[in-house]
């Protein structure tokens, strides 16, 4: 179900945005004429803000009615309007609203003119609600709602980076791009676009092996295979084409983090212009050398990408540079819109094309796509996906404004957008039938069917479009239809791969974390196998952490690879029922990243050390039944306290036991090892931990 908890919810017919004030707001609206009515919405709206606790008083009428409200924290303030009261409206009326707090002075906008006419200020950012990601809740493969009146306010409105001419400061916005408002203003440019001198139609593929596992045709749009491994460098080679040749003469310049700046940076190469490229100091080396590769200018400036993009902007202006936005802007928009055009060319037949999935991180992929597909064909969704952290796009869609997130997850770097554009939230409000959240294991898991069917690696954003395609049509129970998902990127970084093969599984749901307690005595860890798998021949342990405790019971993190929901179910049902209490973690993912390396470290023993410990390496085979085999021969004969083991995907992997064996039993010990080595694909190796090694690993088992 869709949920939001905004900071302040206001019921009510007239419309509002938000303000945040420090102390003291006097909020007035002059009006020439109808005082009492101006009182009247005051008061209403006075009952309405009472809820949120404040202190108010009410000013007495006059020909100016107001209120004031006072706190002595920050507290948020509703604009309020005459837009939407029933006629006769008052023949003018203006909005003013002071702040006064300590010593401040109080900064007020100009009264409207005795002639009544509006007095012009320029849209200010601080009028932009800002939303914590977590607040907006949407079930797995649920489309966000879309507001398609939306509160048109000033700060939604297009307009050119830096832009500062009068003709462009009016309600429409860029003056220089009418043509976008035209029934088939977008279709013309996608259909003129410039960017194949540098891009691939990019193929269209059937992912067979996903599309039989969820009982749907998936086709795969296959934008990682560009040049730069990404679509990004169509609408910056759109862009730049559409400049004048004075312009590219003079250079141009951008702010970015990863693909856009390649895009930039090829364009340039090819049409023999100089390319500036901002990049936060803290970029990876391996993207800054990248870009350099490519041709660009790198400037390391910043500590995250708004300061960069900061940089960029004055630069351009400093300098008479042309200033290349990564997604708001029309010319951009259209270049990536070329994706649109060649899936309605490559698609077998369009009429049996159900949905389009498109990754959303500023917007301008998706409404690019949009624009193409909804003026051909409208009754083919075009549906959005963001990571769940990262949401921008469908809170602004709900709330029908452009919304700040908070913060952002940065897993899916590619879309970490904290607002997104003012043009492609206005044509996404418009065409977009809406948008699905996946969280980052459900991207991971799919990256992995990506992977099994091309033998590609997508980067996270790259494959939030599959991760969406297989949620919503899980959710909606489809079956034989035919959706397209948008793969956009493969530029992964090398060092993530480990989260996201650790994440993966949990995301495909075809293993489960699960914490275990049992009984703190010899034996009891066979047992505790033996009551999981024994009922259960498919069900293989794929991890397993445990450390010794000196109480009655020990703690046990494991994994467990499954094929499907009950057969969970009856696993902790097993256990549960035999005294073991269990729990499935897997949708912790602050377990995923971080308690599976803390699990199984530091024995709880009353005396500091465990009397006659062994630690030893294990290689394990990585055959059905080999825990068990293993066990029949060490437990209960030997006190297992150490057990540290994570499935690597290999034959065989290592394994780090501890067990306790008195000197008198060390003969028969190695006997049970030495029947366990054998020769084959079933032995086993040991290792023990001695001398300098074993000092260090003590320093954090013991």
């Amino acid at each position: 179900m869709f949920s939001f908890r905004p900071h302040l919810d206001v019921n009510c017919d007239f419309p509002f945005s938000s303000h945040t004030c420090d102390h003291l707001t006097v909020i007035s609206i002059q009006t020439a004429t109808r005082p009492n009515r101006c009182e009247r919405y005051l008061s209403r709206t006075l009952v309405l803000l009472h809820q949120t606790e404040m202190d108010m008083s009410i000013l007495p009428s006059t020909s100016q009615g107001s209120f004031c409200t006072s706190r002595s924290q920050p507290f948020v303030v509703h604009r309020l309007s005459w837009k939407g009261l029933p006629s006769p409206q008052p023949r003018a009326a203006e909005i003013i609203c002071r702040t006064i707090a300590g010593e401040r002075p109080q900064v007020a906008s100009s009264p409207a003119g005795s002639n009544g006419t509006q007095p012009n200020v320029a849209p200010s950012s601080s009028r932009t609600s800002v939303c914590v990601p977590e607040d907006f809740v949407l079930s797995p493969g649920e489309l966000s709602p879309v507001n398609r009146t939306g509160l048109d306010l000033p700060e939604d409105v297009f307009r050119c980076f830096g832009c500062t001419q009068a003709a462009c400061q009016g309600p429409d916005g860029c003056a220089a791009n009418k043509w976008r408002f035209e029934a088939d203003g977008y279709l013309r440019e996608i259909l003129t676009a410039r960017v194949y001198d540098v891009a691939i139609q990019s193929p269209l593929e059937e992912a067979r092996k996903l599309s039989e596992a969820v009982g749907n045709k998936i086709l795969l749009k296959r934008e990682d295979l560009q040049p730069v491994f990404s679509f990004k460098l169509r609408g910056a080679y759109n862009k730049m084409a559409k400049l004048p040749a004075e312009a590219r003469a003079r250079g141009v310049i951008t702010s970015s983090a990863g693909n856009h700046a390649q895009g930039v940076a090829l364009a340039a190469s090819r049409m023999g212009c100089t390319a500036i490229i901002c990049m936060p100091v803290n970029t990876p080396e391996i993207k800054v050398a990248n870009v350099r590769k490519l041709g660009g200018q790198v400037v390391l400036v910043g500590e995250s990408y708004q300061e960069a993009q900061a940089a960029a902007v004055a630069r351009a202006a400093a300098e008479d540079l042309t200033f290349i936005p990564p997604y708001d802007d029309p010319y951009t928009i259209a270049g990536q819109g070329t994706i649109g055009d060649e899936i309605m060319r490559q698609v077998s037949d369009p009429d049996k094309l159900d949905a389009i999935f498109v990754p959303v991180g500023g917007g301008g992929l998706i409404a690019g796509i949009a624009a193409f597909t909804k003026a051909l064909k409208p009754g083919i969704k075009v549906i959005g996906v963001e990571p769940t952290g990262a949401n921008a796009m469908a809170i602004s869609l709900a709330r029908g404004e452009r919304v700040a997130l908070s913060r952002v997850d940065a897993f899916a770097d590619g879309v970490a957008v904290k607002q997104v554009g003012q043009e492609t939230f206005r044509l996404c409000r418009e065409l977009v039938d809406g948008v699905v959240l996946v969280d980052n294991a459900a991207v991971s898991a799919a990256i992995k069917d990506v992977f099994n069917e091309t033998r590609s690696i997508l980067e996270p954003a790259g494959a939030l479009a599959v991760a969406g395609a297989k949620a919503w049509l899980k959710r909606h129970g489809m079956k034989g239809s035919t959706v397209v998902a948008v793969t956009s990127g493969a530029n992964m970084n090398f060092e993530r791969l480990r989260l996201v093969a650790e994440l993966a599984n949990v995301g495909g749901r075809t293993e489960a974390t699960i914490t275990t307690t049992i009984p703190e005595r010899p034996g009891a860890f066979k047992e505790f196998i033996t009551t999981a798998l024994s009922s259960d021949s498919d069900l293989s342990v794929t991890e397993f952490k445990y450390r010794y405790s000196a109480g009655s019971t020990a703690q046990v993190l494991w994994g467990a690879g499954i094929r499907c929901h009950d057969q969970l179910t009856m696993l902790l049902d097993r256990l549960n029922a035999a005294g073991m209490t269990s729990t499935d973690i897997s949708g912790l993912e602050v377990a995923q990243v971080h308690l599976r390396h803390l699990a199984g470290g530091r024995a709880r023993s009353y005396t500091g050390r465990i009397e006659n410990e062994k630690i030893l390496q294990v290689v394990f085979p990585e055959r059905p039944g080999a825990l068990r085999r293993f066990l029949d021969v060490i437990s209960p004969a030997w006190n297992v306290t150490l057990f540290h083991y994570r499935n690597s995907g290999n034959r065989e992997s290592s394994v780090l036991l501890g067990v306790q064996v008195p000197p008198y039993e060390e003969e028969r010990f190695q006997a049970a090892l030495h029947s366990l080595r054998g020769h084959g694909e079933e032995s086993f190796a040991f290792k023990e931990l001695q001398g300098a090694v074993r000092e260090v690993f003590d320093k954090f088992i013991q």
